[in-house]
């Protein structure tokens, strides 16, 4: 399975949109400072994550979700719940 996950600071007050095989093991990576983009903006909490089968579909939702903007993105995380 692949994911597509949004993870969230509230430090920050910021939303990042990634792709993964394993989203407990990447969301970890995010709060161990062990990625550029996220690095020292944590604690970072997964707010969202969905599977798909393969990877293209994964990848192409995770574009779409970078494309949203903030209000939309918190409607879909809201939806979701």
């Amino acid at each position: 399975m692949f994911y597509v996950y949004i993870i969230y600071s509230k430090t920050f007050d910021v939303y990042y949109k990634g792709f993964s095989e394993n989203v407990p093991q990447r969301l970890l990576y995010h709060n161990e400072n062990r990625s550029k983009y996220t690095s020292n903006k944590g604690p970072w909490d997964l707010v969202y994550s969905r599977s798909f089968e393969t990877k293209k579909e994964a990848l192409i939702e995770e574009l779409r979700l970078k494309k949203l903007n903030r209000k939309s993105l918190e409607a879909l995380i809201q939806d979701h719940k």
